[in-house]
């Protein structure tokens, strides 16, 4: 019964291996996995994304922009179509429509409605499917585009002929400031000017006044397009924005982030989250992503950071489909939690998951010609 945990208080518990004794249901399951916390033997048999040449079954994958699953059906599609088994790689599909994990259930998420379109016959779709796969009916779906993607903010579903799209215009947009991108009203700013010298961005990350990360406490979605401009007033939040856009602007694929940072502790982390910002200030999130310090190498390679030098780190932001509309801004922030979607790093340095015991660090973000943190964008030009 998750009614029956206080959850919110929950998350706040540490060490982070006895959250299960504190809630009451000791789960061997819970300390092993955090007694595994780089990637080794123990998740080999768990993995398949590195098997995919060894699937031998069509698929059909469907899931939402907003679905905290998101990150694995698209890779799964894009690992089948170039890396799969021959046999399997043209009877791949995937359907990605503005959903959260309870998908085609409606079309409002939060405050953003996405019109009538957003709910589809999802049923007839499956039954197609399998009509074809398991009856030999044809039915023409395999003739039909293998990616039919929802996009946000035009609201329009649109046939594809692979994940990510061919077309794609990878555009760097680099951060700017004068040194004080702090909070919303700082002077961070987003361009695809490449930066000069510029000064850098700093803060103080304190893990017992977490960066809070807007979501219910449910098993069932983490986080939607929700409005952050009340996170946005914190000082341990940088903020930097586009211009207004004087077109419409199509961003629509996988997003990383590259970001030069140094920190004063041994281990910490570091947030993006790309935003779109309304004319009337509202900002919604469109996806989010993160990197732990010492993982920085990789989740196989481990390895402490050196206070106070400058390291660059790749984040990894999942993807989105959303077209910002001609006089909307584009926002990215960092910060270094989003709390409680991640488990907070204590800044110690110390094994994960197993101590209490935590440090403020001090973090610098560096945006010059020597070190260009920037976010890439997926711009898509029209057909």
């Amino acid at each position: 019964n998750m009614a029956a945990v206080d959850w919110k208080k929950l998350y706040w518990h540490l060490p982070m291996n006895t959250m299960d004794d504190e809630m009451g249901r000791p789960n061997p399951l819970w300390k092993e996995q955090i007694e595994h916390s780089k990637l080794d033997a123990y998740w080999e048999p768990l993995r398949y994304q590195n098997k995919f040449d060894r699937i031998r079954v069509p698929v059909l994958g469907v899931s939402g922009w907003y679905d905290d699953e998101q990150i694995g059906t698209p890779l799964n599609f894009a690992g089948m179509t170039t890396k799969g088994h021959e046999s399997v790689r043209r009877s791949q599909k995937l359907v990605m429509g503005p959903w959260p994990h309870a998908i085609n259930s409606g079309t409002k998420l939060g405050a953003v409605e996405f019109g009538p379109t957003a709910v589809i016959d999802l049923t007839g779709l499956w039954l197609r499917w399998f009509d074809y796969w398991l009856k030999g009916i044809d039915n023409g779906i395999m003739k039909e585009p293998p990616v039919r993607i929802f996009i946000m903010g035009e609201n329009v579903w649109r046939d594809e002929s692979e994940w990510p799209l061919a077309r794609t215009r990878w555009t760097k947009y680099f951060l700017h400031s004068g040194g004080r991108a702090n909070t919303l009203s700082g002077n961070g700013t987003l361009s695809t000017t490449e930066p000069a010298e510029e000064p850098s961005d700093s803060y103080s990350y304190d893990p017992a006044k977490p960066v809070p990360y807007v979501t219910d406490a449910s098993f069932a979605q983490i986080g939607g397009p929700d409005d952050y401009r009340e996170v946005e007033q914190r000082e341990d939040v940088l903020v930097y924005t586009s211009d207004e856009l004087t077109e419409d602007t199509e961003v629509c694929g996988p997003i990383r982030v590259k970001l030069f940072a140094s920190s004063s502790a041994r281990d910490t982390d570091f947030m993006a989250k790309l935003v779109d910002v309304w004319p009337n200030g509202f900002a919604q999130r469109l996806t989010d992503g993160m990197v732990r310090a010492r993982f920085r190498q990789g989740l196989d390679k481990p390895s402490l950071i050196e206070p106070d030098r400058v390291y660059d780190y790749d984040l990894d932001l999942w993807n989105t489909c959303q077209t910002y509309k001609k006089g909307h801004r584009i926002r990215l922030e960092v910060a270094s939690s989003a709390f409680p979607k991640y488990d907070r790093n204590l800044n110690t340095g110390d094994p994960l998951g197993k101590t209490s015991a935590m440090k403020v660090a001090n973090q610098k973000i560096f945006h010059s010609k020597q070190y260009p943190s920037h976010v890439v964008l997926p711009i898509v030009p029209g057909k």
